[in-house]
């Protein structure tokens, strides 16, 4: 995978969302995750969603390990 991939997912369902994603082995990446939603979530929940957006890779072992970070804009 690559990060632009995984930032795509993410935006399905978070189109507004300021997403940062690195990684450059194909294997291990980091993302950042800002969304208004999250908003009044506590972070466990910000992070289901947006792990939700990614189900079927992280099943698939297409990606493998991804470090998030979420949050409401400040």
């Amino acid at each position: 995978m690559q990060p632009k991939e995984i930032e795509d997912l993410i935006r399905v369902a978070f189109p507004n969302a300021k997403i940062a994603v690195e990684g450059d082995d194909g294997v291990h990446f980091s993302a950042q995750v800002v969304d208004e939603s999250f908003r009044g979530q506590n972070r466990v929940q910000q992070q289901r969603a947006v792990m939700a957006t990614l189900k079927t890779k992280v099943d698939s072992g297409e990606l493998h390990a991804l470090a998030l970070t979420t949050k409401a804009p400040e």
